[in-house]
């Protein structure tokens, strides 16, 4: 899909991908220091992980396709009094340059794109990534195919992420499978997520 596909899709009030953080993002962020760190929301759509992570002190810049949902993330800061601490960069998640770099804290939840593409980000993500830093990632398991909701087969598993991680310096301390949900037409279903915590060393 190309970005305006995904401006159709965000051109409603309504917030597509709501206005509550990732329970994964929390679990690996919320412990972390964010006072004056700089951070990247790789794909952050509408903003709900930037806006938490920017109300925790982190300066935040969401790097999505969508300028549409950009638009509404920056809205949503300011309606959340955290404007001051949120970036906006309207940019392709392979080929992105970010305004301010190195950062202490990179995530990139659910990116679901072709593998290699994804490969890719990963690995542009990860170059920016400072020493000691840390980096977060949430995707709908490829196990879905067998225990969970189904879905297309070229998503991510341990052992891509494992491949794409190869030769970024980063050290992976959480790869795995986790119970998760899914939003359908039919309400929420079990689905397999993914989950990546991987840092720098100093």
């Amino acid at each position: 899909m190309d970005s305006s596909t995904w401006d159709q899709k965000y051109s409603t009030e309504e917030f597509i991908y709501t206005k509550v953080e990732n329970r994964f993002v929390v679990e690996f962020c919320k412990d972390l220091d964010g006072t004056n760190k700089k951070s990247i929301d790789l794909a952050g759509g509408e903003g709900r992980n930037s806006v938490w992570l920017a109300k925790r002190g982190w300066q935040v810049e969401n790097i999505d396709f969508s300028q549409i949902a950009l638009d509404k993330y920056l809205q949503f800061a300011k309606e959340e009094g955290v404007e001051q601490n949120c970036v906006a960069t309207c940019a392709d998640g392979a080929t992105f340059a970010p305004k301010s770099t190195p950062v202490e804290l990179a995530v990139i939840a659910y990116l679901q794109i072709p593998q290699n593409d994804l490969a890719t980000a990963i690995q542009r993500l990860a170059a920016h990534v400072a020493p000691g830093g840390t980096l977060v990632g949430v995707w709908h398991s490829r196990d879905n195919l067998a225990a969970g909701f189904g879905g297309p087969s070229d998503r991510p598993s341990v052992a891509s992420i494992t491949e794409a991680l190869q030769g970024t310096g980063l050290e992976i301390e959480v790869l795995e499978n986790r119970d998760g949900q899914i939003q359908t037409k039919e309400g929420l279903k079990p689905s397999v997520t993914l989950v990546l915590l991987a840092k720098r060393p100093l």
